[in-house]
């Protein structure tokens, strides 16, 4: 087993390579980049907001100064010299500097990765511990009036986008009813609170919409994955052998039956690991909290490819981790999984 970790680890780093170029080049072949942005910006102060032709014969720089913006920014490169230049820089840590905020990006990803771990830590608690527990309860009551009423309501969970729940949430509790705040990850007067639980409840009490639009769809697939692996397993004969043998049903179902059904969460589980990292865009967008995934939002509107890229390779490593990771749980809770040597 410890050879085939260690082959997949050195898989990490080709896999991390083709992601990385592949996105790098992109965020170079498509138009409107940093410069062109500064152009716009220039011309639309200059004229009230008129556009601007690319051509540069509208733009109020000459084609020397623009080639200097380019070598400032970096992008009077080939794609692989630049490229090469920026996985170096990573190696050392390095991850740019932003063209837009002239700010180091390892820094402004520091500043917002507390929030994005909140959203992501409580994301993946709560989506595991209710999950599990209500997807087992359904499978035992298949049939009943609860296991009806709860598939309707996380079916139409499901179906509805997170963001589209965001804006129906915020549409009524926040605009008509005005109970949770707008928006938001803490209240403007946050450090005037004294108390520690003061400001505790100040960020559950912003918190409550948000999580529930990322809960929204992963919860819904859990609780079905759960409550259909363990319902295949109840039918199959080796609970029924158990059962025959003199075996107490429920110490079937948590024996044998219960282990068995983890499986395929257990493999979903590295995969959560860019809950911690990302969150999603158009949530934060929405509820206007200054995590990662308003960042990544931002920069990619205002082609800041720095920040672009740095997210993009943070959340690839954890990906590919998080991928190791699962295979591991998979090990762990099923025991006839044997990895080759």
């Amino acid at each position: 087993m410890l050879s085939y970790f260690l082959r997949r680890l050195v898989l990490v780093v080709p896999t991390f390579i083709g992601v990385t170029i592949l996105i790098f080049a992109i965020t170079r072949f498509v138009p409107g980049g940093p410069v062109e942005r500064m152009l716009a910006n220039m011309h639309s102060q200059g004229d009230g907001g008129g556009s601007l032709s690319m051509s540069g014969t509208n733009s109020a720089l000459s084609e020397e100064q623009i080639q200097e913006l380019n070598a400032f920014y970096g992008l009077d490169k080939p794609v692989h010299v630049a490229y090469l230049e920026w996985i170096t820089n990573l190696a050392k840590l390095d991850l740019g500097e932003s063209t837009r905020y002239y700010e180091p990006v390892t820094d402004m990803i520091a500043e917002r990765l507390p929030v994005s771990l909140f959203y992501g830590g409580m994301t993946f608690f709560i989506s595991y511990f209710i999950s599990i527990p209500l997807g087992y309860y359904k499978a035992l009551k298949h049939g009943s009036v609860f296991d009806s009423l709860s598939s309707v309501a996380i079916f139409v969970g499901y179906a509805l986008p997170g963001y589209v729940v965001g804006v129906l949430l915020i549409t009524l509790f926040s605009y008509h009813l005005e109970w949770t705040p707008m928006g938001g990850f803490t209240s403007d007067d946050f450090e005037d609170y004294e108390l520690v639980s003061e400001q505790v409840k100040d960020i559950m009490w912003h918190a409550i919409l948000p999580l529930v639009c990322y809960l929204i769809g992963d919860f819904a697939t859990l609780t079905m994955t759960m409550k259909n692996n363990l319902m295949e397993n109840l039918s199959a004969d080796y609970i029924r052998t158990a059962i025959a043998k003199g075996l107490p049903f429920k110490q079937a179902v948590r024996k044998h039956a219960l282990r068995n059904s983890l499986i395929p969460i257990a493999s979903h589980f590295g995969n959560s690991l860019l809950f911690f990292m990302t969150g999603a865009f158009l949530i934060e967008v929405i509820f206007n909290i200054d995590g990662i995934g308003l960042l990544g939002y931002e920069s990619i509107m205002e082609r800041d490819y720095p920040v672009v890229m740095g997210i993009v390779a943070i959340n690839a490593i954890l990906l590919l981790i998080g991928n190791i990771i699962s295979d591991i749980c998979v090990a762990l809770v099923d025991p006839r999984v044997k990895f080759g040597s």
